[in-house]
């Protein structure tokens, strides 16, 4: 998974340095009342989109949505939910229907409080597909070029104490999905294999001794293994590795940490179906037809020490710095985490990781990172979850945007989240860079992605105010920059804004009015395509 390092030794040196916590999202709950938020809604809206470039073009369209959010937190478990459903229906002879799921998840379930907690989550979400194989946010309602993602997990998490030894763990299963209309192309006209499907599976075991409970510094062993099987060509990425660490404390507050272990990692997969030709056979849907009776080809195959070292800041329970550089998948390897939580209205977090796993790997560790006590950011005019989440432990941003190529890769990048409620504003921020570098068979058919490097450069905000008793005003913005060294003609800028002003009317009936302005430039096409797009509606929430 793109986080497996950083995550995993986040939590040993927790276990070995820190005092005790509960397990995540299970224990904070067990001495809260219940409460159970349930709120269905049902929309009605008519929408009118103007393209202003590359020529004037205007499309009216209404939409009817129903959706639902809701909020458990229980003494043994807790969930946030929010999910949607929209139909929008065009006018005229040109006029394009459209069905639309959009929705994220997150909960968990204390199955032996304080030890065994079952974590699962969900996500679905509208994205647009460009020919440089780059997906953006807010894709617009008509667009032939919008596609789905989906992406769910679940899987238990366990702690308990065996003397002065503590030992956790996890273990997790997960499945996503990315489904195109139509197929990809780049510049040139060839075909991108887009990823299709795949299957997550990873856990970890950790057991450890803080400082002075066993010995002077804190000290852990710990194994970790991560599997992704991808429908495209059957590939397949394996890491598996085994470690030992130890926390030493030089002052109070500060710690050096280190570790030393070995690491197997390998990623493989399938050759395609080719004609008479040589040439590979592409399906309907656009992507390569796996030869099943080929021998697995060998992509990726690293065994051996692995080390890394760092040091450990926390000088208050509200703040907490990790950094380490090291050594893996035979190169150097950086990562870390900081967290700042000044108070109950405000938060910072950012970090840093590296790591070698496939699109879904991605997907699932983000979900599996977000708090189960969130509200989701939408998009006031199509509705879409942005992938900006808001809680009081700070912003949860999941991350789709990038690279959709099936091919496995090392993801390495930095990603940081604000919020900050002062009042009756209430604002959040996500922003980072990821940096993908593909890994392909030489004497396969995606030889050609070997070595390829893709680079995404995004940002995204909400920001809202309760206006008298009874309106609210919300904004939001986003821009990303996709680069890939693939193609001259394949990187894609994308940005937007929009605005949105709601007030009761009448009991549970509200009134909604919202403008969008979004900006695609891809390097693919030689037009821009620039769009505002105006929204007059009805909502009742029951």
């Amino acid at each position: 998974m793109r986080h497996t390092t950083g995550t995993l030794l986040a939590g040993i040196t927790a276990l070995v340095i820190a005092t005790p916590v509960a397990a995540q999202d299970g224990s904070q709950a067990s001495g809260q009342d219940r409460a159970v938020t349930v709120q269905p809604y049902i929309e009605v809206s008519q929408i009118l989109t103007a393209q202003l470039s590359p020529e004037s073009d205007q499309l009216t369209f209404t939409q009817v949505a129903i959706g639902v959010d809701t909020s458990l937190r229980g003494r043994n478990s807790g969930a946030s939910v929010s999910v949607r459903y929209e139909r929008n229906i065009g006018y005229g002879d040109d006029a394009v229907d459209t069905d639309t799921v959009s929705g994220i998840a997150r909960g968990y379930l204390s199955i032996i409080p304080q030890n065994l907690t079952l974590q699962a989550g969900a996500l679905a979400s509208r994205s647009r597909v460009d020919g440089g194989g780059a997906v953006s946010g807010n894709p617009l309602v008509s667009d032939d070029a919008t596609s789905q993602v989906y992406s769910a997990y679940i899987g238990p998490d366990f702690q308990t104490r065996a003397g002065a030894l503590e030992i956790a763990g996890n273990a997790q299963v997960g499945y996503n999905r990315f489904e195109a209309n139509d197929a990809v192309f780049d510049s040139a006209g060839n075909q991108v294999d887009i990823f299709d499907d795949s299957t997550t599976y990873s856990g970890r075991l950790a057991v450890g001794a803080r400082p002075g409970d066993l010995l002077p510094i804190g000290v852990a062993v710990s194994a970790s293994g991560f599997q992704e099987d991808s429908s495209n060509l059957d590939q397949r990425v394996r890491d598996a590795f085994v470690r030992g660490d130890v926390t030493i404390p030089v002052s109070p507050t500060v710690a050096l940490v280190g570790g030393v272990g070995y690491e197997d990692v390998e990623v493989s997969s399938r050759d395609a179906v080719r004609d008479v030709d040589g040439n590979p056979v592409f399906g309907d849907d656009g992507r390569l037809i796996t030869d099943t009776a080929s021998d697995r080809l060998i992509a990726f195959d690293v065994d051996g020490l692995l080390w890394d070292a760092g040091v450990l800041w926390r000088p208050s329970s509200r703040t907490s710095l990790e950094a380490r550089v090291g050594r893996r998948y035979d190169s150097t390897t950086y990562y870390g985490t900081f967290s700042y939580v000044p108070s109950d209205r405000s938060s910072l977090a950012v970090q840093v990781y590296d790591g070698i796993s496939g699109f879904g790997g991605v997907l699932n560790n983000s979900l599996a990172q977000l708090s189960s006590d969130f509200e989701a950011q939408r998009n006031p005019v199509s509705g879409d979850f942005g992938g900006l989440v808001q809680s009081d432990e700070g912003v949860g941003l999941i991350n789709p945007l990038g690279s959709i190529r099936s091919s496995a890769f090392r993801g390495r990048g930095v990603a940081a989240s604000y919020q900050q409620r002062i009042g009756r504003l209430n604002a959040a921020l996500g922003v980072g860079y990821d940096r993908r570098s593909f890994i392909a068979a030489e004497n396969s058919v995606l030889a050609s992605v070997d070595g390829l490097v893709d680079e995404n450069y995004y940002v995204t905000g909400s920001l809202s105010r309760n206006v008298g008793r009874s309106g609210t005003l919300s904004g939001s913005a986003y821009a990303s920059l996709f680069e890939t060294s693939g193609d001259d003609n394949g990187d894609v800028t994308a940005f937007g804004a929009s605005a949105a002003y709601s007030r009761t009317i009448a009991g549970r009936l509200s009134a909604r009015a919202a403008l969008a302005l979004d900006y695609f430039d891809s390097e693919f096409s030689d037009e821009d395509f620039a769009t505002a797009t105006a929204l007059l509606g009805l909502r009742y929430d029951f």
